[in-house]
């Protein structure tokens, strides 16, 4: 006997900027489980924070081997995101992975209702994401910042600059 479905959908009219942006951290070495463990509880706390913009905040697993962890975030539009993104803490753990990535490898891919998509892969030994379908191309000179990736006019500068990272 077959059951009645329950099928439903969600009014975003209130949302027209919506961001959603999927991160995944990888363990690539034993040493990253200890970047990841101690990356958990700061962005926890950032969280709790309650960011101006943050609609929505959800972590899962993608895989126990390799130690593959992710979150899904919904902000209220980029300018929100990016915001956030050039203040502390968020400005000091990404200086300091960009430095150093801890055994671990880090992505974000990022998609806005308004247009527009951008990822970035840093130390991610496989292709997930665009990475499967798309070019790979370095994350330099105009594909350096999220927002000019998304094709985005921003005039702020990255929440790390190419010269603070490379000298």
């Amino acid at each position: 006997m077959s059951t009645k479905v329950n099928r439903q959908t969600v009014d975003l009219a209130a949302y027209p900027e919506l961001v959603v942006i999927y991160l995944g951290m990888r363990v690539n070495r034993l040493a990253g489980m200890k970047m990841l463990m101690g990356t958990g509880p700061q962005i926890a706390k950032s969280v709790a924070a309650q960011p101006d913009g943050l609609l929505l905040h959800e972590n899962f697993l993608f895989s126990f081997f390799p130690m593959h962890a992710g979150m899904r975030q919904y902000w209220r539009d980029l300018d929100s995101l990016l915001k956030w993104t050039r203040s502390e803490p968020h400005r000091i753990w990404w200086t300091r992975f960009l430095k150093d990535s801890g055994g671990t490898g880090f992505w974000h891919e990022t998609y806005l209702r308004q247009g527009g998509m951008e990822g970035v892969y840093v130390d991610v030994p496989k292709p997930i994401g665009f990475m499967q379908f798309a070019p790979v191309v370095a994350a330099r000179g105009p594909m350096f910042s999220a927002a000019h990736r998304a094709a985005k006019h921003d005039p702020g500068a990255p929440a790390v600059s190419e010269e603070e990272l490379y000298g």
